[in-house]
């Protein structure tokens, strides 16, 4: 069982059961469709980015369930609000929740947090917030996800171990999901636990191009989009149980047990 972190430092691990307006009921009437909104770690795979968004679209839903792919690369949570981007995941909210269950997973902080774009971690968080907001009065559930790990490890210690550089924007969007009642999953954890096991060879062979430790290659969107899939089915096991989405068995049992994976 993967475990939510919510400390900068990610040291103290707690279970967290949300008690959220944005659970489905035990049983679905209606086909999900999921929108993903994030950056370029959750974007189709292009020169440029690429993250988890395809690999989880492409490989984890089943039963007529489908979705969209709305990553943008270099997006923040503000510029992905005035570029239109987060219009159009509204707009398409409305044409498809009459036919479908709308979920809109919603994962920033690789840019947010760069000095260039000039926004605090509290404007980060409110931001989250205002997202999720929205997402349900257009008749969604959100789902907010902590941001991707990137792949940097440091062996000052002699046993590589991955930096954690995106601790505060984790801890911003777990409190965004709190103060929003939003459900929330914890990918960074569960892609920075897998990571330490694999080691740094071995990770970057998920990386776009030989030197660029951030975005994903196609078997790396594969594999953390199922990541992806599981820790939603932890948090909405109806998705599981109806059979909308399912996780690679011979891939799951790889990476709870930390063993390097191809896809």
């Amino acid at each position: 069982m993967i475990l939510k972190t919510t400390a900068v430092a990610l040291i103290s691990i707690i279970s967290y059961v949300q008690a959220s307006p944005s659970n489905p009921l035990n049983h679905l009437s209606k086909r999900p469709f999921f929108v993903l909104a994030g950056d370029s770690t959750t974007a189709t795979q292009s020169s440029n980015g690429g993250g988890w968004g395809d690999g989880f679209l492409n490989t984890t839903l089943f039963k007529g369930a489908s979705g969209r792919n709305f990553g943008h690369n270099g997006a923040t949570t503000v510029s992905f609000r005035n570029g239109g981007d987060w219009g159009e995941v509204l707009a398409t909210v409305k044409q498809v929740r009459h036919d479908h269950h709308p979920f809109v997973t919603i994962q920033f902080g690789h840019n947010d947090q760069k000095p260039a774009a000039k926004i605090s971690l509290s404007q980060y968080t409110s931001n989250l917030e205002r997202f999720v907001t929205e997402a349900f009065d257009a008749g969604a559930t959100p789902i907010l996800v902590t941001p991707l790990s990137r792949r940097n490890y440091d062996n000052s210690t002699g046993t590589p171990s991955i930096v954690m550089s995106l601790a505060n924007e984790t801890m911003g969007t777990i409190n965004a999901a709190h103060h929003s009642y939003a459900t929330y999953i914890d990918l960074n954890q569960a892609s920075t636990r897998y990571l330490n096991a694999i080691g740094p060879k071995n990770a970057s062979t998920y990386n776009l191009n030989p030197l660029d430790y951030t975005h994903l290659n196609l078997p790396g969107s594969i594999l953390f989009g199922n990541i992806v899939a599981e820790l939603i089915i932890q948090e909405l096991p109806a998705l599981e149980r109806s059979g909308y989405l399912c996780v690679n068995g011979k891939l799951k049992e790889d990476i709870d047990q930390g063993i390097y994976h191809l896809p």
